[in-house]
């Protein structure tokens, strides 16, 4: 149940992130940063994703903890777009929020999946 509501999020989080990089892109007419923010950002669902047919619980593991990574570069990008006037306070509050919970959600399923191996 867990892993179905962090992937639900996480595919909410990336429609997020791609509004978010259209707006930067069209707007502000800056597709560099911009661009690493959505490789990151939808590359957490991907990796989700890619954990549902893992061959073993060490396959699982390696897939979150790899979506748990892009998540934390996700954190550093949104962070550096609004402190370079490209996110405005509102967007970036509302995505570092959604960006954090997955954070939890994904070093729970970790830690929990980690606990059932040993």
């Amino acid at each position: 149940m867990k892993e179905s509501i962090l992937k639900n999020k996480s595919y909410d989080f990336a429609i997020m992130v791609v509004k978010i990089y259209k707006t930067i892109s069209y707007k502000h007419k800056e597709f560099t940063l911009s661009r690493q923010l959505l490789k990151s950002g939808t590359s957490i669902g991907a990796n989700i994703r890619e954990a549902e047919f893992a061959q073993s619980n060490k396959d699982f593991i390696n897939k979150m903890s790899i979506a748990l990574k892009e998540t934390n570069e996700t954190d550093y990008w949104l962070s550096l777009l609004k402190d370079t006037s490209y996110l405005d306070l509102d967007n970036h509050l509302k995505l570092t929020s959604y960006n954090n919970e997955l954070i939890k959600m994904l070093v729970s399923t970790i830690n929990t999946m980690k606990s059932k191996t040993n």
